[in-house]
């Protein structure tokens, strides 16, 4: 059996969901086409702020949230809409993503970059 890292399963993952620029983000989020997914750690909201309209999702609750039949399911988690899911830079968005494929979800991508390539795109973040 070989080992793989996190880079290895990252970059996999990449491989086989839909990457999108912060731009290409911006415009759906703007025409009102998807609903942003922030996975990152409350710690982390708190140091860089949110993506604007983002529902907060830590990635260790993201299995649970998407779950309709669990007690824990979120309302943002709707297998009929598009869902973009964004962390701080793209990693762990993106095994988020083969993750909710794995569960049935298939209208979703990621942010690739995080909310770091949204910052550097100069697109609006909120304390």
């Amino acid at each position: 059996m070989t080992t793989k890292s996190a880079t290895d399963l990252v970059r996999e993952a990449k491989q086989h969901i839909e990457n999108l620029t912060p731009e290409q983000v911006s415009r759906e989020l703007n025409a009102g086409k998807a609903a942003l997914i922030d996975l990152r750690e409350p710690d982390e909201l708190a140091q860089t702020g949110t993506i604007p309209g983002a529902v907060h999702a830590p990635r260790g609750m993201l299995e649970f949230y998407a779950d309709p039949t669990l007690p824990y399911h979120k309302p943002a988690f709707d297998r009929a809409k598009r869902l973009i899911l964004h962390c701080a830079s793209g990693g762990r968005s993106a095994l988020a993503v083969a993750t909710l494929k794995q569960m049935g979800y298939e209208n979703v991508a990621h942010l690739d970059g995080g909310i770091k390539a949204w910052k550097e795109a100069g697109l609006p973040v909120s304390a």
